[in-house]
């Protein structure tokens, strides 16, 4: 059996980090079994569904590399969901209905009241011909619910384990819209059964989902794919996330926080797993280590300061070829690997570069705290050329000269090259710097 999962989104609002972990997991489950991935946009709910939505689901899987195999868009198979209710109609798997809104809330809270669950009570299978007639001719138009068969759902979850429900401890659910549009209930099964996805991999509060639409795929004939369902994430606090609220969206991360792709996919990837959090350059590393047995039960918390360290770490891994793009959209054309190699260690995101830029490139205001010493050490500076033996090869003659060695030895004289007192090892910065910035910033002149 060839491996097919989905990432199916509705294009209702912006991607936050819970909806790409789930995207991860999927990718990362397929690539691992030689598989395929398929991206659906589920974007019926025509009221919310936004093309600029549409177009960032694709721009954040994109920039976290995650491309797929097949797409499909649900707006465009109405005409296979309307197939597919037809043939349930004629078999009696789905049922008109005609009560309001407001009916049915109070049918619930009068079930919840009593302490018994929610569960709709099926009133329209009683109703006749006549009956129906007479609410359609008071300008009622029915909505339309799936008959479950009351007998025991089962399924083994690649997370969760053994799963049971009762067929009659659920609600028929409600598959077509009073004005005839499909609800996801359906069209994902159909699309599930028709595009030949062999596992569902979602988040845990689709469970009951689930257990309903097992019974839709028997009804219209499809393979039941196996099930995985994920803990949710939440943030730092324990609270849901949301991405109508924008709430650690994709794009945030991206394009306001600087966050690299692969730190994300790192963190992810790992999340909720009993696998230690570790810096990965690449997408193949995090395939080569999945194993969906791995995922736990217990409900992950996603913090952006962790998130923040691990991207940092991986920038001081990644070579000058990665990020030269991210530094020329910088305004730092002319930065090399040098350059790179000097400020990564310091640089918990890249456009933090721009200010050691500025520091070795560009006029700077010594802080020059004791002159009489500085002035010694600039007698002292070697000719040019410098390479990174020179730093080590300069404050050896200051200390000898001087009688200096420590933090009185080395701070002064970066808060004069530098202006200030911490930042990437001198012996980096200072060929950067060169000698006549150098000399002059001894001097306490700005240069």
């Amino acid at each position: 059996m060839s491996v097919a999962v989905r990432f199916a989104p509705s294009p209702t609002g912006l991607l936050h980090v819970g909806n790409v972990r789930l995207a991860l997991v999927n990718w990362l489950f397929a690539r691992k079994a030689g598989g395929n991935f398929l991206l659906r946009l589920d974007d019926t709910d025509e009221e919310r569904s936004k093309p600029e939505y549409a177009e960032g689901i694709e721009r954040d899987l994109t920039w976290l590399g995650l491309t797929w195999d097949r797409f499909a868009r649900e707006s465009d198979r109405y005409g296979r969901y309307d197939e597919v209710a037809a043939a349930l109609k004629a078999s009696g798997r789905l049922y008109p209905c005609y009560e309001t809104p407001e009916e049915l809330n109070l049918k619930r809270a009068s079930l919840v009241s009593q302490g018994r669950p929610p569960i709709y009570d099926r009133a329209a299978l009683r109703l006749g011909d006549a009956d129906r007639a007479r609410l359609e001719s008071e300008g009622r138009k029915p909505h339309w619910r799936f008959k479950l068969e009351h007998r025991p759902v089962e399924w083994t979850d690649l997370v969760r384990g053994p799963v049971h429900f009762e067929g009659s401890a659920l609600s028929d659910p409600v598959l077509i819209r009073e004005d005839g549009r499909p609800l996801y209930t359906l069209t994902s099964v159909v699309d599930d059964a028709d595009l030949a996805i062999t596992h569902v991999i979602r988040g845990e509060d689709h469970v009951a989902n689930t257990a309903v639409q097992i019974q839709i795929f028997e009804a219209v004939g499809g393979a039941v794919p196996v099930f995985a369902h994920l803990p949710l994430l939440t943030d730092a606090t324990g609270q849901g996330l949301s991405k109508r609220l924008g709430s650690l969206s994709v794009a945030s991360l991206r394009e306001e926080e600087g966050i690299e792709p692969m730190a994300l996919a790192s963190l992810l990837a790992k999340l909720g797993t009993s696998d230690a959090i570790e810096p990965r350059l690449t997408l193949d590393e995090l395939v080569a280590e999945f194993d969906i047995a791995k995922v736990s039960r217990a409900t992950p918390k996603f913090d952006p300061e962790e998130l923040l360290r691990l991207n940092a770490r991986i920038l001081h891994l990644l070579p000058f070829e990665r990020v030269s793009g991210e530094l020329a959209a910088l305004g730092l054309t002319e930065a090399d690997a040098a350059f790179w190699e000097a400020v990564r260690p310091n640089l918990s995101r890249v456009a933090e570069a721009r200010d050691w830029w500025a520091v070795t490139h560009a006029p700077v205001a010594p802080a020059a705290d004791d002159p009489a010493f500085l002035a010694e050490a600039a007698a002292l500076l070697p000719e040019e050329p410098w390479d990174l033996s020179t730093w080590g090869t300069w404050t050896g003659a200051v200390k000898a000269k001087t009688g200096r060695k420590g933090k009185d030895l080395f701070l002064p004289l970066r808060r004069a090259l530098t202006g200030r007192d911490h930042g990437p090892e001198l012996k980096n910065l200072l060929p950067l710097i060169g000698r006549t910035r150098a000399q002059k910033r001894l001097a306490g002149e700005t240069a």
